[in-house]
């Protein structure tokens, strides 16, 4: 069965959705992002999906750092945290914080090779690649910039580094609510053999997750969920009965 993740990716401290990664489009969700973690646990939720708009926008020189530390340690369900990630010693400040799961992005495409370090150094459970795409190219630097690179074959060179989770952002559907790109991850899943996918980007319905849910013979055993959520487009007694 699929596990739905809730997202709270991070802007000035507050909880907000970027359409399709544009930070001059903007919807704010909540202002106590620690009380939301909080929510979402109760609710039901088993994990926590949280990305530093802020750091993954301005290579970590600006950060939410303290207020995820509140975040990981006012729950007791495992946080992955992304966003602004680009060296041994942020990946372990972010795990000092008590986050499960390291998500390192813009530093697999920049420098691959930290990515041999860190699994070496933490494990390849607590570290994890995201790969975020626009038709198929990986885009880096908080979604700004291209990379010429595109999104299986950066994942393959991934996995043959030892990675076993990546998270797959379509940002072309991420904020609209449109529906996944099914037919990426499908491809992905074909293409991969050892990792574990996340899906993320254009959940709008049940639906959405229950077609994503056909697709754990290919390894998508999760899917991140933002904007369906926060606009009640999804009831959560629906994804954590």
């Amino acid at each position: 069965m699929i596990q739905p993740i809730p997202a709270i990716d991070l802007l000035d401290g507050r909880c907000v959705r970027l359409m399709q990664g544009r930070y001059d489009q903007v919807t704010v969700y909540g202002e106590d992002t620690v009380r939301l973690a909080q929510h979402w646990e109760k609710l039901g939720a088993k994990w926590l999906h949280v990305v530093d708009l802020d750091a993954a926008r301005t290579a970590g020189k600006r950060n939410n750092s303290a207020l995820i530390a509140r975040m990981c340690r006012t729950v007791d369900i495992p946080v992955q945290i992304g966003g602004g990630l680009r060296t041994i010693g942020d990946i372990e400040r972010v795990l000092d914080h008590d986050a499960c799961r390291a998500i390192l992005g813009t530093a697999a495409v920049r420098n691959p090779e930290l990515i041999d370090k860190a699994v070496t150094a933490f494990g390849a459970d607590r570290v994890a690649v995201g790969i975020d795409a626009v038709d198929q190219e990986v885009r880096v630097e908080g979604w700004t910039q291209g990379s010429a690179l595109s999104a299986v074959d950066l994942a393959l060179n991934m996995e043959s580094r030892g990675v076993r989770r990546i998270i797959y952002t379509d940002i072309g559907r991420d904020g609209t609510m449109k529906g996944p790109n099914v037919s990426a991850y499908r491809g992905l899943g074909k293409a991969l053999t050892d990792c574990r996918i996340t899906a993320s980007g254009g959940v709008a319905s049940l639906a959405d997750v229950t077609v994503l849910g056909r697709l754990t013979n290919l390894g998508i055993d999760s899917v991140v969920v933002g904007r369906a959520l926060y606009e009640h487009a999804i009831d959560p007694k629906d994804l954590w009965p």
